[in-house]
């Protein structure tokens, strides 16, 4: 499509047609590759994830112009053919990542299998956010190999192409030609949704339904993570398809009216400047979907959830004007260029295939990849993406399976089109089937990192807990204002002082069967704030029991504050060692300064010896899973080994 020059009228054509729109296909294409540089590494575009909200709306937009189009074309909308069109359109490249996935599973991370099986079946029917809501494998988790994660937003993408040809079939029937009125209403249902978002979130951290009910909903009768819900759910992520369909009913191709086309075009090129000025500041300055806290755990970023996404959508909406209204900049060289078209063609299938490569290779969601790793990497995308868009999807939508079955049909035993069918029919068959057959029989298992930390689980002593099972002579008491929170371990204290004990998270925990064999007590726990040092220390020293050593491995799942350690160490006075361990936790932005904080503490403390763990680590990375932070068996030998060794025993 060419660009016309600037002041010459553009014919508008047939109002039934929507002619190739190049600068649509420039911002998916810088949407796309935005998700994939957060996806990569979120440090260096913290706000990337918006890339999916901009999908959205091109979808809204997208999608009621072509209904609408084919309205004032027919006089109808076909469900039938919209529904066709868009399987032919998403359902190739889908089902071949899936089967993909499945058989890659099968070679080479057979225990990822089990745990597979029912992501696979949500992606099949669409329903994948609504599935990782259900069971509370959350988005923002970091461990595990989790292949099919990005695929909740195709799902709602999908359950909206499901309803939307009806909803609006039934509406035009209602309002008749004066179909602005729908968007005028579908406005309304973008600020109710935005409306919905902000009321309905719950700022601060989250903990279990009876520790923090507020931070729970209730969807048919289970309680689900309200930050879960509002992000991965059809309904608060409606907004942006809503603003998109909106704008679809006041300015598509269509209707532009060129009686003056410089004055129009420069002042729809203007508004989408600033359209696409205001996105780029936004994924720049956006930290994230959720953060770390000082308290512990992580919280949903404020911001987002009050407004956020609304911005996005508004900015969307003036970038996708500029992008379809003929003669601006954007539908020309900026956005409509050909590089910028050529990869928004293909944006959906390097959506697809990115996050499932990028997982293969670091084998938990939350590493994130160097730049020579994200450039190879993404070539491998590249690659995987353009063979399924010639060979997959370009084919199949322009009829491919049709042709197939009627070259197997036909009777000339000496055509070369019919063994090459044939061929090809086999592998459309054969491999999902082998595919589905694996996954079926897949045993159900936990991923290694995880199966580590349970085997773990049981040598674990339970500090706090064992307050509850305390002769009433020993007088015990908690500080004041402390709370005390029952491990998960089952080994008690017998009320004696504890010679040395080492309080830790699950990196700790993962070495713990081996620390406990040579006579240290362990209190450990996945996913345990900083600050939760403090109430243990704390009970120990009102009840006596802290002994001569005490060390502290923290921080890998929170920020730390100076005042913080500085409360651990007053009931640490009179102990004659504690050894502070800094932390490896390469992928959160708690690691430096955390590490800072540590490091400083023998210059305050003279009980204090400091263990570089983050440096020991840093030089033996064999010793750690793919994460780089969590203990293979081996490291967890060369873990305790390291400990032992700073303790002088």
């Amino acid at each position: 499509m060419s660009t016309p020059t600037a002041g010459t009228p553009v014919p508008v054509g047939n109002p039934g047609h929507l002619a190739y729109l190049p600068g649509l296909d420039g911002l998916r294409a810088l949407s796309v590759l935005a998700v994939i540089v957060y996806h990569a590494n979120k440090s260096w575009l913290g706000g990337g994830f918006l890339g999916v909200e901009v999908f959205f709306v091109i979808s809204g937009y997208l999608i009621t112009t072509l209904l609408l189009n084919e309205s004032e074309r027919t006089g109808s909308i076909s469900l039938r053919q919209f529904w066709i069109r868009r399987a032919r359109r998403l359902l190739p490249a889908l089902w071949t990542m899936l089967v993909m996935v499945v058989l890659w599973c099968a070679a080479f991370e057979r225990d990822a299998l089990g745990q597979l099986r029912g992501d696979v079946v949500a992606a099949v029917v669409y329903g994948f956010n609504w599935f990782q809501v259900w069971v509370g494998t959350s988005y923002f988790g970091q461990l595990g190999l989790v292949p099919l994660r990005h695929l909740w937003s195709l799902a709602v993408e999908e359950q909206f192409y499901l309803v939307w040809p009806v909803l609006i079939a039934v509406l035009l029937r209602v309002v008749g030609r004066r179909s602005w009125l729908l968007g005028l209403l579908f406005l309304a249902a973008t600020g109710a949704v935005a409306a919905y978002v902000a009321t309905t979130y719950t700022q601060g951290v989250p903990g279990s339904v009876l520790e923090t009910p507020g931070h729970y909903l209730n969807l048919l009768g289970q309680p689900v993570l309200r930050l879960d819900f509002l992000f991965l759910g059809t309904l608060g992520r409606a907004g942006g398809l809503f603003i998109g369909a909106s704008l679809a009913f006041w300015f598509r191709p269509s209707l532009f009216v060129m009686t003056r086309p410089r004055a129009q075009q420069a002042f729809v090129s203007t508004v989408g400047m600033v359209g696409l000025g205001a996105l780029a500041y936004l994924m720049a300055t956006m930290r994230d979907v959720v953060e770390g806290t000082i308290a512990g755990g992580t919280r949903g970023y404020d911001p987002l959830f009050r407004g956020g996404f609304l911005m996005v959508g508004i900015a969307s909406v003036a970038a996708i004007a500029s992008a379809v209204h003929p003669g601006t900049i954007q539908s020309g060289w900026l956005l409509g260029n050909r590089v910028l078209a050529t990869i928004g063609r293909r944006s959906y299938g390097l959506y697809l295939y990115h996050w499932p490569v990028f997982q293969f290779y670091r084998g938990v969601a939350g590493r994130k990849l160097d730049p020579v790793e994200f450039v190879a990497l993404l070539a491998v995308t590249a690659v995987v993406t353009e063979m399924s868009y010639r060979f997959i999807e370009v084919p199949i939508r322009e009829g491919g399976l049709s042709r197939i079955w009627a070259s197997l049909r036909g009777w000339d035993p000496f055509s070369v089109r019919r063994p090459v069918a044939a061929l090809a029919m086999v592998a459309i068959v054969g491999f999902p089937a082998a595919a589905a057959a694996t996954l079926a029989t897949a045993p159900l298992r936990l991923d290694e990192i995880s199966q580590s930390l349970a085997d773990n689980e049981d040598a674990v002593t339970d500090v706090l807990g064992s307050a509850t099972t305390l002769p009433p002579e020993t007088g015990t008491t908690v500080a004041p204002g402390e709370t005390v929170a029952p491990a998960t371990g089952t080994t008690t204290l017998d009320g004696q002082p504890i010679p040395i004990l080492a309080i830790g998270d699950s990196v700790m925990l993962g070495a713990t069967d081996i620390l406990v064999s040579r006579g240290v007590t362990v209190d450990a726990l996945k996913s345990r704030p900083f600050r939760q040092a403090l109430e243990i220390v704390n009970y120990l020293k009102s009840v006596g029991r802290l002994g001569e050593v005490v060390i502290i491995h923290l921080g890998t799942n929170n920020y730390v504050d100076k005042a913080t350690l500085d409360e651990v160490m007053v009931p640490l006075a009179d102990v004659d060692l504690v050894v502070f361990l800094t932390v490896h936790v390469p992928d959160k932005a708690w690691q430096d300064p955390n590490n800072l904080l540590i490091r400083d503490l023998p210059n305050r403390y003279g009980n204090v010896k400091i263990l570089d763990w983050f440096d020991i680590a840093s030089k033996n990375l064999g010793y750690l899973y793919k994460d780089r932070t969590h203990l293979t068996e081996e490291g967890q030998v060369f873990y305790s080994d390291v400990l032992m060794q700073a303790i002088g025993r």
